[in-house]
């Protein structure tokens, strides 16, 4: 079972399956973020708490949110679609589904960014809060699918080259290199 251990080490891309789940964690930071900026702008307006906040949650959505994303579409699902599971038909029915799901975070993350940017620039914009929720539940709704079915099937059905690979082109797309190989 794939789950994370607050005194283990950080995962490395030794474990793309966990830097998987660790990325989800953050994602999920974000979307809490996300949620307490509108509730903070109600209150306080685009103060510089409210500045550092959309900034934060734009750096993570404009990188990490994106590379994961690209870890997922172009390594991950292609590495389970070309393994021998027990039924490939629900596999496919599984990484049809979560890839829509990526199409709607994507159409909603561009929807929010133009407001995050400009209360990253101190002007007082207003973030549409329907659209949050959307965007925080799109989120915490896939992320849930993927952390129960979609990292346990991995880890069952993906063998050791299979996960090295997935973690070297995981490192790669980050400018990062993997432990050894240098």
């Amino acid at each position: 079972m794939i789950g994370l251990d607050p005194g283990a080490r950080a995962p490395t891309f030794d474990d793309p399956l966990e830097m998987l789940l660790a990325c989800h964690g953050k994602i999920l930071r974000q979307c809490d973020t996300l949620h307490k900026l509108a509730a903070h702008l109600k209150t306080d307006g685009c103060d510089m708490q409210a500045r550092q906040a959309a900034l934060g949650i734009l750096r993570y959505f404009n990188t990490a949110g994106q590379f994961h994303h690209q870890d997922e579409e172009e390594n991950l699902f292609p590495a389970l679609r070309a393994s021998t599971g027990d039924d490939p038909e629900q596999l496919d029915a599984l990484l049809q589904r979560l890839l829509r799901e990526h199409v709607v975070m994507l159409a909603a993350w561009n929807e929010l960014r133009p407001t995050l940017l400009q209360l990253a620039e101190g002007m007082n914009a207003r973030l549409d809060e329907r659209l949050a929720d959307k965007f925080i539940n799109s989120y915490t709704m896939h992320i849930a699918v993927e952390n129960s079915e979609l990292l346990p099937i991995a880890a069952r059905l993906l063998t050791p080259e299979q996960l090295r690979q997935i973690g070297m082109r995981m490192a790669e797309r980050r400018g990062a290199s993997m432990p050894g190989s240098l």
